[in-house]
């Protein structure tokens, strides 16, 4: 349960008092209208993000690419983290901000349900970054086949909200 005046958890949820892994029963829970904001950034060398801009890159639009791998993310969620419930998926918004040596990552995610939808945004926001590294890859690399100044930081859950519905 989580103590709603600090934030902090009170014991773990995911585990009995075993040691065991379950996951979390949410069925007495009232269905609540939620969203959650992640964020994130893939540091690019200035030429690659150029490239990016004019759609100048041999695989095609990256953007529209990692846009589609974003939302293709959201909605698989619960499949790639064990004890994430399937949850209802009603809107997923996407924004890209390309900078000088950097593209920043906001995915906002929406759910009518009974839990909340921040691993969906967080999962949206890597696979998106992901996408666009892999879309990108053959100009990174250097002479040895590394990304020295390649790399995705910054990934956090920027806001939360949680109204219940009636």
């Amino acid at each position: 349960m989580s103590d709603e005046t600090t934030g902090h958890a009170e014991e773990l949820t995911h585990t009995t008092d075993e040691g065991d892994v379950q996951m979390v029963d949410v069925g007495d829970k009232p269905d609540s209208k939620r969203r959650a904001v992640a964020a994130g950034e893939i540091r690019l060398q200035p030429s690659t993000i150029e490239a990016i801009r004019e759609d100048g890159v041999g695989k095609g639009d990256v953007l529209a690419t990692a846009r589609i791998g974003a939302i293709q993310a959201v909605k698989h969620t619960w499949e790639t983290i064990p004890m994430c419930h399937q949850i209802p998926i009603t809107n997923v918004d996407t924004e890209f901000d390309l900078r000088e040596d950097h593209i920043e990552l906001e995915v906002a995610v929406g759910t009518t349900g009974k839990t909340g939808c921040e691993m969906e945004a967080l999962e949206g926001v890597t696979t998106g970054l992901n996408v666009v590294w892999d879309m990108v890859k053959a100009v990174e690399k250097d002479d040895e086949g590394q990304y020295p100044d390649t790399g995705i930081e910054n990934v956090r859950v920027l806001t939360k909200e949680k109204h219940r519905t009636e």
